[in-house]
């Protein structure tokens, strides 16, 4: 009888790990959901938003990282959106009771209930169909857009002057409206086909240089704008898309 040898054995299992780079990116994108959840549990409503917006920024760039460094795997992209649950979901919805749905009492938790449930939701739909449907475009409001434009709402507001919590109707409004975009089929574009590193017109590169120029004099307010106009885009272009549709013409009928 023929002992199997332990290290031919060893050399055909399939290789174990994880890779370290984009999980460590993803780590640092959930560090700052939880801080956020510290911040607005403090009061620091300031302080909590800008850890959201950075937790965005990190989550556009773990995915990226993964690509160009060919380190993509099942794992990370569990893991990515379990991070999005807490950094996404979880601190926005509590921030964002804290500051401004707190004094609508039950219609205020359970907004904020209700955005958490919609982003869990969309983030199970997203993993389901990742492969299935065109990666230049989200199916329905991406968490991170929809923490986003919570987070420069607060940031605009003490930008206005505002101070510590409030009980703005429209953010009551704002909340249902994302939790409804989220959940929806509306396409959003991805800008995951924007290809930087290719050839392009002097004038994208002026127009390029402006954007940054006007995010360094009023950064919160052109992020305001820049998020909110992301927001209405895939409203108003599935209405487009919708009337663009031929209408089909009325079937005579013979007796």
């Amino acid at each position: 009888m023929r002992i199997p040898n332990r290290k031919n054995k060893k050399r055909k299992d399939p290789r174990r790990g994880i890779y370290v780079l984009p999980n460590l990116v993803t780590t640092a994108s959930l560090f700052c959901g939880f801080y956020a959840l510290i911040a607005a549990i403090s009061g620091n409503y300031y302080q909590a938003a800008l850890s959201v917006l950075a937790a965005a920024v990190l989550d556009g760039l773990d995915g990226r990282i993964a690509r160009m460094t060919q380190t993509t795997s099942a794992f990370g992209v569990q893991y990515d959106s379990l991070s999005d649950l807490i950094a996404f979901g979880l601190a926005p919805a509590v921030l964002v009771f804290l500051w401004a749905l707190k004094p609508f009492n039950r219609f205020g938790w359970m907004a904020a209930f209700l955005y958490l449930v919609c982003g869990a939701l969309r983030l199970a739909r997203f993993n389901v169909q990742t492969g299935q449907v065109s990666s230049n475009f989200f199916v329905g409001l991406p968490i991170p857009a929809a923490a986003t434009i919570v987070a420069t709402t607060i940031l605009f507001i003490y930008q206005m002057g505002g101070t510590g919590s409030t009980g703005y109707l429209i953010v009551l409004i704002m909340i249902y409206v994302l939790s409804f975009l989220m959940v929806s089929n509306i396409p959003y574009y991805s800008f995951k086909g924007l290809k930087l590193a290719e050839r392009r017109s002097f004038n994208f590169l002026v127009a390029v240089v402006l954007i940054f120029v006007l995010v360094a004099l009023e950064p919160y307010v052109v992020l305001s704008v820049g998020i909110l106009g992301y927001v209405l885009s895939g409203p108003i272009l599935a209405l487009y898309r919708l009337k663009k549709k031929p209408v089909p013409e009325p079937v005579e009928r013979t007796v």
